[in-house]
């Protein structure tokens, strides 16, 4: 953690089990509350609703838990360092299914408008832009709760899960162009 006194943040080659469990754990609501806010947000058309939302869930999980561990994480560190574990905990999953890459290009994740870092803010978000219409068009309570609830759980990872659990111990940061955007470099 950082100290008052202005400290470096200890990074993590090991993330605590905490961290990992928070950031799966508000991972997966997002994604499974995403898709039943879509699916309840367009149930006026049922094959509509249920499909879209199906979709938005099967979408998400496959870039998060099986693009990513086949693209990003070979060439993570976390994927290198014996005995590592990322705040994802995919870079575990990653040695089984994929082989090594290259640290050289880590920073790529970034790079081009299907990118793994846009595909993976685009999962995030689309849910949320979704839901806005289906609140026009379908008021209803529940709705609204399930679109606050993913709301904030997408500005919950915004201003806590990565700034605080997930970018700023990361022993990726001096490499990785997430951690820049998030301005942790130099904490």
């Amino acid at each position: 953690m950082k100290s008052e006194k202005g400290e470096k943040a200890k990074l993590y080659i090991r993330y605590p089990l905490s961290s990992v469990l928070i950031y799966n754990v508000s991972t997966i609501l997002h994604f499974l509350m995403g898709g039943i806010g879509i699916a309840l947000g367009y149930s006026f058309s049922l094959w509509a609703g249920y499909t879209f939302g199906i979709l938005y869930v099967v979408l998400s999980f496959v870039e998060l838990y099986v693009v990513m561990p086949l693209t990003v994480c070979p060439n993570c560190l976390y994927y290198q360092a014996k005995d590592s574990l990322c705040v994802s905990g995919l870079n575990v999953l990653s040695k089984r299914i994929a082989k090594e890459g290259d640290q050289k290009v880590f920073h790529q994740r970034a790079a081009g408008l299907f990118c793994a870092n846009n595909l993976y803010i685009a999962s995030l978000v689309v849910p949320i832009l979704a839901m806005i219409p289906a609140l026009i068009i379908n008021f209803s309570a529940a709705l609204l709760l399930i679109f606050l609830a993913v709301a904030a759980l997408l500005l919950f990872r915004f201003f806590i899960i990565f700034p605080k659990i997930a970018c700023l111990h990361c022993s990726a940061k001096y490499k990785c162009p997430q951690a820049e955007a998030m301005g942790v470099r130099n904490q």
